[in-house]
């Protein structure tokens, strides 16, 4: 049986479904098809096969390209004949749920979240809604990673058939393992993992921890992550305060997890947070938005603070409010962190989902063959 998987980043892949591929290759032939990326030959060592798909710009809004994109996926699709597609984030979801519908082929999508297009309104918002119903309109299932998501494509008639709400991608417990809470004799610090731009709450950020440096010297924010030039001078300044370190890319965030004291991710939207699972799991308690994604990483006064969304003011009393908390209870919280992870986003759970609907999958197939069988033995 060949399960053909269709991404539009490698790095997503790798970094949050590894544990779903490894477990697949071991019974089936598995194809991915992704734009080349750095990640691309970790994952041919899995034992998966790689298609490139350097067509798909996940930015573009060009129809002409997305034409381009359907074109591609059609002669992949008949050139691999998959028994069924697993597709994730939009334009695979569409464009991949639309020639599998085409092909009679059985195809699992995933949303990871809305994207800023559909989350900012006006017409191209219509017009990705309307794509999305085309596109989801006959697949096996859909699953989304949070339950704001799924009520709104119900609602909509977005999404007809079988919906399942799963905990976002998971997260490897064992990856992310539990740390000792750090001390704070050499003051605290505060972490943000994601890409440096406005949709993840920066600005906002920027603002608050540049007010509270100006107080309390020892209180420092480490940034990780890919930084949109439009920020390059805001972080130099902040920097030269001495209110933020600018770590950059890093292959391996674990580190930055183990020495920070609370993780903070004032994001607009997110499809769910992965990063606040990452540093839950590790012990470190989390400050995030009470927006569909990141609300249910978090249980507020107990792994947790909630803040709003766009809102300085809000953020700065929050990662005060933390401040102001005993060390004792800073590690309390950590450690009621781990526990919320191990119970509700164990990264198994979404990998049982997986093989739970491609078995449904299987079964229909074995039905058919049989009842193909049965004919010709009949005649």
């Amino acid at each position: 049986m060949r399960v053909l998987i269709l991404s539009n980043i490698d790095m997503g892949l790798y970094k949050f479904r590894k544990e779903l591929m490894e477990e697949l290759v071991k019974d089936y032939d598995v194809y991915f098809c992704v734009p080349d990326g750095e990640y691309v030959e970790k994952i041919k060592r899995m034992g998966c096969k790689f298609i490139s798909c350097n067509v798909l710009d996940r930015r573009s809004t060009n129809p002409i390209k997305d034409l381009k994109l359907v074109k591609f996926y059609n002669e992949t699709l008949t050139k691999i004949k998959p028994d069924i597609v697993l597709t994730y984030t939009i334009k695979p979801n569409i464009y991949g749920g639309l020639v599998s519908t085409r092909k009679r082929l059985p195809y699992i999508a995933n949303v990871t979240g809305l994207g800023t297009t559909i989350e900012n309104g006006g017409l191209l918002a219509q017009i990705s809604t309307t794509l999305y119903r085309i596109g989801l309109k006959k697949a096996q299932c859909v699953f989304f990673q949070n339950k704001n998501n799924q009520l709104l494509f119900t609602v909509k008639g977005i999404v007809k058939g079988k919906t399942r709400l799963i905990p976002g991608s998971g997260v490897n417990l064992a990856m992310h393992f539990l740390e000792d809470y750090p001390s704070d004799k050499d003051g605290i610090r505060f972490l943000f993992v994601g890409r440096i731009m406005k949709d993840k709450g920066i600005e906002e950020l920027l603002s608050a921890i540049k007010n509270i440096h100006r107080t309390r010297e020892d209180v420092v924010l480490d940034l990780v992550g890919f930084c949109d030039e439009d920020y390059s001078d805001n972080l130099a300044e902040a920097e030269k305060e001495g209110a933020i370190v600018n770590h950059g890319i890093q292959s391996d965030v674990h580190p930055f997890y183990k020495a920070c004291h609370c993780t903070v991710l004032p994001s607009y939207h997110e499809g769910m947070a992965n990063v606040m699972l990452e540093a839950s799991s590790t012990g470190r308690p989390v400050i995030t938005t009470g927006v569909p994604g990141c609300q249910e990483t978090f249980d507020e006064g107990i792994t947790g603070f909630g803040c709003e969304a766009k809102n300085v003011e809000s953020l700065e009393e929050t990662m005060v409010k933390f401040l102001m908390l005993s060390q004792e209870k800073r590690k309390e919280m950590g450690l009621a962190a781990r526990k919320k992870m191990v119970r509700e986003y164990d990264r198994n759970i979404v990998i049982n989902a997986y093989k739970e609907e491609i078995n449904a999958v299987k079964h229909i197939h074995k039905k058919m063959e049989n009842k193909h069988y049965g004919t010709l033995r009949k005649n």
